[in-house]
């Protein structure tokens, strides 16, 4: 699905999927306050829900304790609580990339670890989901964080995702999401792109639809996001713009790339041919005339050859794999 980080001590992932059952994958960085709080009302809320479930942790190289809580917590529940510990920081997109491949539930549930989430709303995200979604992404209308660092830069990119990808969402940024598990296992993810999860979803056809839900402020910790991570959401819009436009033809992007050389030529070409002086390319400007050109014509071959590269790797993924995505198909269907 993604890249995976080397980890530690991780349960392994070849346990059976549960019928009908829930995973809630969780990224843990430095919450050793907030855990025991938030597996208690994961208890609460998904534990009732008569139906299998399990909540996956993955501590992306927590430094506070967070791991000799989660270690507890596995001990107290083990058939519930599965655990997967980096060896270092990777990110909270690895960490939940890594939850997705260590879940076995139908229906996964991403959250916070940091308590904003409230785990009373995964039912009715579930209930959602299942009433014809492929994924259902929370929305934080009332969100509790400061104006200046979070809101107000949260706000300018969910509208320039939002014009950019077409996925409609509100709060592309809200962790607190809940997804069928033909979607995941469709959809790898890398860099800071776990906010950009309702855009690829899009490009599989995927049936997205938005809850309003809960969204509470921070008690205990610091928050890990600041205004520096822009330049990371920009580049990784722009990456996920061009897989979703492009993915499924490649060439065509190489070719509109080398339209510009092409042109180029075009336009060296006419200007040779109606100078009143006679070019020769045995003296130095016939030279550079042909050493340009010849440039310029190399670059454009250039171009359909990583074109024709790409088309063929993107042919070999769908025909040996799953491709990058994937399109979903009705249930039922032969």
């Amino acid at each position: 699905m993604a890249f995976s980080p080397p980890t530690l001590g991780s349960q392994t992932s070849d346990s059976p999927l549960l019928k009908g059952g829930i995973s809630v994958v969780v990224p843990v960085l430095d919450e050793v306050d907030n855990l025991p709080l938030l597996h208690q009302e994961i208890l609460d809320h998904v534990g009732t829900m008569d139906r299998p479930w399990e909540v996956v942790y993955t501590d992306d190289g927590s430094t506070d304790g967070s791991r000799e809580v989660l270690r507890q917590l596995h001990t107290e529940d083990p058939d519930h609580v599965r655990l997967i510990f980096f060896r270092r920081n990777f990110g909270q997109t690895s960490a939940m990339a890594a939850g997705f491949e260590m879940s076995r539930g139908e229906i996964v549930v991403t959250m916070d670890a940091d308590l904003q989430n409230d785990p009373l709303d995964i039912p009715q995200l579930v209930a959602k989901l299942e009433s014809g979604f492929d994924l259902v992404v929370g929305w934080r209308r009332d969100r509790k964080d400061g104006m200046m660092l979070r809101r107000a830069p949260s706000t300018l990119a969910n509208l320039l995702i939002r014009r950019v990808s077409g996925a409609g969402i509100h709060d592309t940024g809200c962790t607190l999401k809940a997804f069928r598990r033909t979607l995941v296992e469709r959809m790898p993810i890398y860099a800071e792109q776990h906010r950009f999860l309702p855009a690829l979803a899009l490009g599989s056809g995927a049936r997205i639809g938005e809850l309003v839900v809960h969204h509470r402020p921070r008690i205990h910790g610091t928050s890990k996001y600041g205004i520096g991570r822009a330049a990371r959401v920009l580049s990784d819009l722009l990456s996920v713009q061009l897989v979703g436009s492009f993915v499924r033809s490649p060439l065509i992007y190489f070719a509109v790339c080398s339209v510009p050389f092409v042109l180029a030529t075009l336009a060296f070409v006419t200007m040779i041919a109606w100078t009143n002086e006679r070019v020769s390319f045995s003296n130095q400007w016939g030279q550079a005339a042909l050493l340009i050109m010849s440039l310029f014509v190399m670059t454009i071959v250039d171009f359909l050859l990583l074109g024709l590269l790409a088309e063929l790797i993107v042919r070999a993924s769908n025909v040996f794999g799953r491709g990058t995505l994937a399109p979903l198909v009705e249930e039922g269907r032969s």
